[in-house]
């Protein structure tokens, strides 16, 4: 049997309830909303004016909401640490790439502060935020950092001069 996929999703919805289901990663995003196959096996578009985000599961189990909504220490994760802001007034922060060509037209995918619990990514749509703020770049390729000298030092004596080593047979 050949793997699957699609993923699974929650899809939270502004004064609506939750939906779960599957979508394609790579055909998702519809002109007119986000494509949800459903466990009955019914296909359905939710308007982008709908979701307030879309999250990437492990399972169906709990919220689909991250555990935290900030990163607890400056993030390790290379791209763009981002803190975007909801239509709602509320706020989350994430790691989206540090490459424009990987931004979608309908919104952005995000790494959020814990991707080792049930959520994994999260997609959020343009028309549900009010604001996206970039906190920090990570793993910039600006700043290289310089390698260690080989040799320990200029001002450092090697251990096996050959100097000093030939003073040893007296």
């Amino acid at each position: 049997m050949a793997a699957s996929t699609s993923k699974k999703v929650l899809i939270h919805r502004y004064q609506r309830e939750t939906l779960a289901g599957y979508v394609n990663p790579l055909s998702f995003l519809q002109p007119e909303g986000v494509e949800l196959l459903s466990d009955q096996a019914n296909v359905t578009i939710v308007p982008y004016v709908e979701v307030r985000s879309l999250a990437f599961v492990k399972e169906f189990e709990g919220t689909g909401e991250p555990e935290r909504a900030a990163f607890q220490s400056r993030p390790k994760t290379p791209g763009l640490w981002v803190n975007l802001k909801f239509r709602d007034g509320e706020s989350l922060e994430g790691i989206i790439p540090n490459n424009l060509l990987l931004v979608e037209n309908a919104g952005f995918s995000v790494i959020p502060p814990d991707p080792f619990g049930n959520l994994q990514r999260i997609w959020v749509p343009r028309s549900s935020l009010a604001a996206v703020e970039v906190l920090g770049v990570v793993g910039s390729p600006l700043r290289k950092r310089k390698p260690k000298d080989a040799a320990g030092g200029k001002d450092q004596p090697s251990l096996f001069d050959d100097s000093v080593a030939g003073d040893a047979d007296v």
